[in-house]
Order: C-alpha cells, then sequence, then structure tokens
C-alpha cells in the first residue's frame, strides 16, 4: 500500500526525504555550503589502495608487538623490584616491630621503675618526717628530762632534812621495817586515795545519769498518761456522737419496721379480701375455685369479669324496670 505523505527524517541539514528524488537536491545544497560541512584536504584525489593500507597496518601492529614486549619486560622487571622492595619492606617492618616491642617494654620497665622509685622517695619522705618529729619529741624529752632532774636535786636538796626525820621515825616505830617500806604504805595510802575519789566521782556520774533517766522515764509516763488521756476523751466524745447517732437511727428503724408491718398487715388484708371476694363470686357461680391466694393476677381477672357481668345484668334490669314503668304509664293514660 503506498504512503500518502512522504518519510521526512531530522537531520543537521534540515529535513532530508528518503526518497532518492528529493534526497539528491538536498544532499548538493549541503555540500555546497561550507558553514555546516568542511571538506578534508585533497578530497578529490584518490584514496591509499588496500596493500597500502595492509603494509601501514603491518608496521603499526609489528611496532605495537615490539612496545607490548617492552612494556612486559619493564613490567616483569618493576615486579620483581616491587617483590624486593616488600621483602625489604617486611623485613624493616619486623625489624621495627621487635624494636617497638623492646622499647614499649623499657619504657614499661623504666615506668615500673619510677613508680617503685616515687613511692620509695616517699616512704622515705614520710619515714624522715617521723624520724623528724621523733627527734624533736626526743629532744624535747631531754629537755623535760634534764629540768626534772635539775629540780629533782633542788627537791632532794631540800627533803633531806625530812629524810632524817624518816629514819629516826623508822627507828623508834615497830610498825615500819625501812624507810622504803614506810615510803610504799604512803605512796599505797595516797593511791588508795585517788582509786576511792575516782570511785566517788564515778558514782556520783552513775547517780546523775540514774536521776536523769528516772527524770526521763517520768516525763515520758507523764506524756503518755496526757496522750491516753486525750485518746479517752476523744474515744468518750466519738462514744457519745454514736451512742446518739444510734439512738436516733433506732427511732428511724422503729419507725421503718412499724410502716413495714402495717404495709404487710394491709397486704394481707387486701390479699385476704380479693381472695374472699374470689370465693364468693365462685361460690355464687357454684364452681371451684382454681387460683391460690397469692395468685392475685387470676383471681382480679376473674372478679373483673364477674363484675362486668353483673354490671350489665345491672344495667339490663334497669333498662327493663324503665321500660316497665313507661308502659305502666302509658296504661294509666289510657
Amino acid at each position: 500500500m503506498p504512503r500518502i505523505k512522504p518519510t521526512k527524517k531530522l537531520d543537521v541539514l534540515g529535513n532530508l526525504d528518503l526518497r532518492p528524488e528529493d534526497a539528491v537536491g538536498d544532499y548538493l545544497n549541503s555540500k555546497m555550503q561550507d558553514k555546516f560541512f568542511v571538506k578534508p584536504p585533497n578530497s578529490d584525489s584518490a584514496g591509499d589502495s588496500i596493500e597500502l593500507l595492509f603494509i601501514q597496518n603491518h608496521r603499526e601492529h609489528d611496532a605495537m608487538i615490539k612496545l607490548q614486549t617492552e612494556m612486559l619486560a619493564s613490567a616483569k622487571r618493576q615486579t620483581e623490584l616491587n617483590s624486593s622492595r616488600v621483602r625489604k619492606m617486611y623485613k624493616i617492618q619486623e625489624r621495627l616491630r621487635k624494636r617497638f616491642i623492646e622499647v614499649n617494654s623499657f619504657i614499661k620497665d623504666c615506668v615500673d621503675k619510677k613508680r617503685a622509685a616515687d613511692k620509695t622517695i616517699n616512704d622515705e619522705i614520710l619515714l624522715h618526717r617521723e624520724l623528724s618529729e621523733g627527734i624533736q619529741s626526743f629532744k624535747g624529752s631531754i629537755d623535760e628530762l634534764k629540768a626534772f632532774r635539775e629540780a629533782l636535786k633542788a627537791t632532794v636538796q631540800e627533803f633531806q632534812p625530812y629524810e632524817k626525820v624518816l629514819d629516826e621515825v623508822v627507828k623508834v616505830s615497830d610498825i615500819f621495817v625501812s624507810a622504803k617500806d614506810c615510803m610504799d604504805r604512803c605512796d599505797a595510802l595516797m593511791l588508795a586515795q585517788v582509786e576511792i575519789s575516782q570511785l566517788e566521782q564515778q558514782k556520783l556520774q552513775e547517780i546523775e545519769a540514774m536521776r536523769k533517766r528516772m527524770v526521763k522515764v517520768t516525763n515520758e509516763a507523764a506524756l503518755t498518761v496526757l496522750g491516753l488521756k486525750n485518746d479517752l476523751a476523744k474515744l468518750e466524745r466519738s462514744y457519745n456522737q454514736s451512742r446518739s447517732l444510734c439512738l436516733k437511727w433506732e427511732g428511724i428503724l422503729a419507725t421503718t419496721k412499724d410502716t413495714i408491718t402495717n404495709s404487710y398487715m394491709d397486704k394481707e388484708r387486701s390479699l385476704d379480701g380479693v381472695n374472699v371476694l374470689y370465693r364468693t363470686l365462685c361460690r355464687r357461680r357454684d364452681i371451684q375455685p382454681y387460683a391460690s391466694r397469692n395468685d392475685v393476677e387470676k383471681q382480679m381477672d376473674f372478679i373483673k369479669s364477674e363484675v362486668e357481668i353483673l354490671l350489665g345484668i345491672l344495667q339490663a334490669s334497669q333498662s327493663d324496670g324503665r321500660s316497665d314503668e313507661n308502659a305502666t304509664g302509658d296504661f294509666a293514660l289510657c
């Protein structure tokens, strides 16, 4: 089926129809212009032959193979150099690692030695301070002892006459064996006096502590009694309020009980009245009662039906009576 419209193709040169009769003119026009088409030099000369192209390509191929061989040899040589360099680098790295481990161990040893030296220095400083303080205390003690020695010499010289008197007392007395015995007994008496004084102070302190404890216990007991008294008063007030509330509710419950009792009695009387009326109506109809006393609905339904019947009878009788009266009146008029 032929095409209705010609097929066009968009190109850099414009619209070129695919049909030869239209495309040749467009091609010639586009070839003659120089703006979008650059003519190669010697465009009108003949190109190289196939043999020349083969020779040229063969030469390029040989040059490329030679270059490839050189590059392959260079790559192998570079690979060997790189391998030797890598081995050297591994050796250097191993040596540096060993050196690093040795230096690190040396640094750790130095740090440990420094720490131990610092600790030893601190201990020696503390010991030096303690010894200095001990030396100072010893110097003070020596000075005190020197002062005491001088004072003791003065005291001995001062109490020299008393020693003579003590020797005379020992010679005269039968109680003391020697002067030392007398002095020991006097020291024992003085120590006993000191112990007695200390014991007296201790007992006085214990008595004072017991007095304070008794006062504290008494105060706590008084506070407890006062609190119990307040609680008792509060409990009494609560009891009175509860008692009044119970009496109030007792009256309310008594009234409620009476109301409930009266309501129950009214209910029972109502049930009795309904039952009596039901039985009366049943006796009137001469039937047997079928509803029980507590079945109020059935009884009321029966009573309702009977009352409706009685009302109907009453209305019928009243209408009959009125008709009879009217008939009697008419007869009298006649």
